[in-house]
């Protein structure tokens, strides 16, 4: 009966996190496409947009160094719900804007809005992803790989759904309002939160700032890979591929948008059956070394062919769409496979500070792409950005050559019939 009552509450939290999860993630997709179609459409430039999110991924890495240690100090339901409440105030903050405001001050206030996103954003990543690991009970951690890419790719996936949202919002009820109503969701999710146990994440002895670094060595290695990892997709995709879909080739705004909102509700869905696929047509076994291996030296030739295409002259919307289907599909399988390793690689007691530590990585290759992805297309195109691209991910190739198997005591074992 204890058993049944604890495996209830389990499930329980994990809905809880998962719901709160999917919330904020819905109106992260939707707040980026209302902000990209809203600064379009009064005249600002596709890169001056791309900057207004250079905060949101700025903060994005402080956020996730302190997070985990907020996490281990105060308890994953804290920092969760504390990225719901900035979310809120960052909505609110900019239903604020004034158009008529000069051009700077109009950015700096975005900018600042913006940068508080990007800490809501990376405080309720990192508490939904860590608390995970310590609601599926200890004898269903065979089940861990599933539970984790059941969030990612669900995750992934409604942020292409925000995307569309955001778009129909901004269509119907302008803005402002879109804000607003955003804010209202979030704030009903806010209540959910008094269901949850206190001090979950928490650990009793206190962290030196010191200890904020991983001591892990897996960790570093995998944190250093998913730095180049997602600097890899961003310095094509945040700026250099929708500056090329719209100037180049001549899409609208909305094909543009729409476009990029399939690609990421597909990458959530192959994220999602990634572990499903590589259980029945692997070993079926966890993921190991060279599983991540294969994936990141594979996904290198994906943004030379596409470069490659480009210059010997194929029509660039073959080469884009075709291209980007692939390195999706390689990328998600990328993906998933690093979210299960990150949680296999650590203990329950520092689960929050590992992963914070690990999405500071991550957060840390965004920035470095978004910022790439602007100056290398504006000096050599897009196909000087895929080239970027390539490099990155041969580097994170690269460093997990040094990466070993997760040990028997920590590796989540693999059951036939688990999914991802």
């Amino acid at each position: 009966m204890v058993s049944t009552t604890a495996h209830s509450a389990n499930f329980k939290n994990y809905i809880l996190v998962t719901l709160a999860y999917w919330g904020f993630t819905l109106t992260d997709g939707a707040l980026r496409m209302l902000v990209l179609l809203y600064f379009n459409q009064i005249g600002y430039t596709p890169i001056q947009i791309a900057f207004l999110f250079l905060f949101y991924e700025v903060f994005g890495v402080v956020t996730n160094f302190l997070g985990g240690w907020i996490g281990s100090q105060f308890g994953l339901k804290v920092t969760l719900y504390s990225g719901i409440g900035l979310q809120i105030f960052s909505l609110v903050m900019l239903s604020f804007l004034n158009p008529n405001w000069a051009q700077w001050i109009a950015v700096g206030y975005v900018m600042v809005a913006q940068a508080f996103s990007g800490i809501a954003k990376d405080l309720t990543k990192m508490s939904s992803k860590s608390a995970i690991r310590l609601v599926v009970p200890q004898d269903a951690q065979s089940s861990l790989f599933k539970w984790v890419a059941v969030l990612t790719g669900s995750k992934n996936a409604l942020k292409g759904v925000g995307f569309f949202i955001g778009s129909a919002l901004l269509a119907a009820v302008g803005f402002i309002n879109s804000l607003w109503i955003m804010a209202g969701g979030l704030s009903l999710i806010m209540f959910s939160g008094l269901m949850l146990p206190k001090g979950m994440g928490k650990i009793k002895k206190k962290i030196k700032f010191s200890q904020l670094f991983s001591k892990s060595e897996e960790i570093n290695i995998l944190s250093a890979a998913r730095f180049f990892l997602f600097g890899s997709r961003d310095v094509w995709f945040v700026v250099g591929l929708p500056v090329f879909l719209r100037g180049t080739l001549g899409w609208s705004f909305y094909q543009v948008g729409g476009f990029l909102a399939c690609w990421v509700i597909g990458y959530g869905v192959i994220q999602f059956l990634a572990p499903t696929l590589i259980q029945r047509f692997g070993s079926g076994r966890p993921p190991q070394s060279k599983t991540i291996q294969f994936w990141t030296f594979t996904l290198t030739v994906v943004p030379a062919a596409i470069a490659l295409a480009l210059q010997i002259g194929i029509p660039a919307n073959i080469a884009i769409v075709g291209g980007l289907l692939v390195f999706g599909v390689v990328f998600a399988f990328n993906s998933a496979v690093h979210s299960y390793l990150v949680l296999a690689f650590t203990d329950d007691d520092k689960v929050a500070l590992n992963v914070g530590f690990y999405y500071m990585a991550n957060s840390g290759g965004r920035l470095a792409g978004t910022v790439l992805s602007g100056l290398v297309y504006q000096f050599f195109g897009l196909v000087g950005c895929l080239w970027t691209s390539m490099f990155f991910v041969l580097a994170a190739a690269l460093i997990t050559l040094k990466l070993p198997d997760p040990q028997p005591s920590k590796a989540i074992a693999w059951k036939a019939g688990d999914g991802d």
